[in-house]
C-alpha cells in the first residue's frame, strides 16, 4: 500500500507564537504515525515560487495521512498555526515499489 504525506510550505509571520503549535504537533504527530522527512533546512528553490519552510511527513497510507489531518484533535492543535503563519498543505499519495 502507498505511504501518504503531508506536503506543507510556509512562511512563519510570527516566530514566538509559532513554537506554540510546535509543542503541540510534534508529540501528536508522533503518537499518530507521524514520521518527519523534512522539517525546514537548507533549501533552494530552482523552479516556481515556495514559502521559506517546507515540511514533509510521512503516514502509513493515503487514507491514514487523511484521517490524521482531519482529526478533530488537530483542527484544534491546527488553530495554533493560524495566524501565526501562511501557507499551503496537500495530502499527497506516494508511489509503491
Amino acid at each position: 500500500m502507498p505511504k501518504g504525506y503531508w506536503v506543507v510550505d510556509l512562511e512563519v509571520s510570527d516566530p514566538e507564537g509559532y513554537k506554540d503549535y510546535q509543542a503541540f504537533v510534534r508529540p501528536f504527530l508522533a503518537a499518530n504515525g507521524g514520521r518527519f522527512l523534512v522539517r525546514g533546512g537548507k533549501m533552494e528553490v530552482v523552479e516556481g515560487t515556495v514559502r521559506p519552510r517546507v515540511v514533509i511527513i510521512e503516514f502509513d497510507s493515503f487514507e491514514e495521512a487523511r484521517r490524521v489531518y482531519h482529526s478533530m484533535e488537530y483542527q484544534e492543535g491546527r488553530a495554533l498555526r493560524l495566524g501565526r503563519s501562511s501557507g499551503n498543505v496537500a495530502i499527497v499519495e506516494g508511489i509503491e515499489g
